[in-house]
């Protein structure tokens, strides 16, 4: 698995105003920040994830992490696409 930066990681994070109210979500796909964010949290394995996701990746995970990271250590979002 290749080492990504925080900003990297963000290039996969989208926001839309035409999906999901313009939340957060991952590649423009109708798959948001928050959802994978509670799954985790709720103890599913990423693998699990991933399987039920499959236009899913590994690193798309990873962005839902340094998006969390980024917002609550007050970061500015400027990697974030607006579409």
């Amino acid at each position: 698995m290749m080492k990504f930066n925080s900003r990297t990681l963000l290039n996969r994070i989208t926001i839309d105003p035409g999906i999901f109210g313009g939340k957060p979500i991952i590649r423009g796909m109708r798959i948001s920040v928050e959802m994978i964010l509670e799954q985790l949290a709720q103890g599913v394995a990423i693998d699990e994830i991933l399987e039920d996701y499959p236009d899913l990746e590994y690193d798309d995970v990873l962005a839902c992490f340094a998006y969390a990271h980024s917002v609550i250590s007050n970061e500015i979002l400027e990697e974030i696409e607006m579409i």
